[in-house]
């Protein structure tokens, strides 16, 4: 019908175009919160690429949401603006004949959200742990950078190099601060390479320096100077929990979860919630349209995502109670998400009855002088 394919053309356009827009906003706030993690030492340079990409995959479904929401509330809005709402109410169409176009519209998007928030998500949690993980169990010297103070893995040695030979084995001009319980010893060489022992176990060899320790106790002090001075340099790991986070876990492993536990089931409640929500705020946008054509045509937009952000925050505050225990899972989604697709309809029934009836709603006329 020359109704359904004109409407579905006009918001899958509407749709693409806001998603090119929200999708470049996003990525440029996640690249430079990324960048700002990067600067700070919590992830290494070359993975950065990686993390944004890993990133994106995690807001997706909210910015699928969102995108769909406001498309479908432009569209109508344009459509209240230059009258073919009228047109189309005047032919017999109701209100609740624009529902199969914009369903028929809205059901890949949902079924991507739900494969991105029930799949995807843990795998990319997981993924975007693991490169914060490597980053941290990397050795030492491989945090050491030239003209930069730099902190072992165990927050006990501080490095300092101020330059690197061509081949990166040689350094100049090394200073190394060692911290233990009672004692701290700072050491400093004029040059310093890599050697590797028989076993393959590695050593930082410091050359024509100095160390001085510092006993906090007594309060004695002691210099050596050294020819040679030799470090051992280990890799440093870190134990990784058997039990991932509660995001990082697959969905049929938080349903099937032995162990009965709170935040489970709130990251549970948030995975479903983004798929309940999308139907729900698809359903919302063919309500918040102006029927006006007289009144603001961005009143209805900023409307629209007064109320987006609402319906996040009461998802996100429907997690932090379920992670609480103060509501339980079924009843919060029946609550929350039920209760707010009665209220479009209940919603949408009003518009339509206003706009289809206009004999119930009688205007007060001026009185003719």
């Amino acid at each position: 019908m020359l109704f359904d394919s004109s409407l579905r053309k006009e918001l899958s356009r509407s749709f693409g175009a806001t998603l090119a827009i929200v999708l470049t906003t996003v990525l440029t706030m996640a690249l430079i919160r990324t960048l700002g993690e990067a600067a700070g030492g919590n992830v290494a340079p070359q993975d950065v690429a990686l993390m944004l990409g890993y990133a994106t995959v995690g807001y997706l479904p909210t910015i699928l949401s969102l995108s769909v929401f406001v498309a479908i509330v432009s569209t109508l809005t344009r459509m209240f603006r230059d009258s073919e709402m009228a047109i189309w109410f005047s032919s017999g169409v109701s209100l609740f004949r624009f529902l199969p176009p914009v369903l028929r519209m809205t059901a890949p998007v949902v079924l991507t959200i739900a494969l991105l928030s029930l799949v995807i998500w843990p795998w990319s949690n997981r993924q975007i742990n693991d490169l914060r993980d490597r980053h941290q169990q990397r050795s030492d010297l491989s945090r050491v950078a030239p003209g930069q103070f730099q902190t072992s893995a165990d927050g006990r040695r501080i490095f300092f190099i101020d330059r690197n030979s061509p081949d990166a084995l040689l350094s100049r001009n090394i200073f190394i601060v060692d911290r233990a319980p009672g004692r701290e010893s700072i050491t400093t060489a004029q040059s310093g390479r890599i050697d590797y022992s028989p076993q393959g176990v590695r050593y930082l060899v410091l050359q024509n320096g100095t160390r001085s320790d510092h006993t906090e106790a007594t309060g004695a002090k002691s210099v050596a100077h050294f020819d040679e001075y030799r470090i051992k340099i280990g890799e440093t790991t870190i134990a990784k929990l058997i039990d991932r986070s509660p995001k990082s876990t697959d969905t049929l492993d938080l349903l099937s979860g032995s162990e009965h536990r709170l935040d489970m089931e709130a990251e549970m409640s948030w995975r479903i919630s983004l798929v309940l929500g999308s139907v729900n705020l698809a359903l919302l946008g063919m309500a918040l349209p102006a029927g006006n054509p007289r009144r603001n045509s961005s009143a209805a937009l900023m409307l629209a995502l007064l109320a987006f952000v609402v319906y996040l925050n009461l998802v996100n505050l429907l997690q932090a109670w379920t992670a609480a225990g103060r509501v339980s899972l079924i009843g919060g989604l029946i609550g929350l998400h039920g209760g707010s697709m009665l209220g479009i309809f209940a919603l949408l029934w009003w518009r339509d009855r206003g706009v289809a009836a206009p004999s119930l709603w009688p205007h007060r006329t001026k009185a003719a002088s």
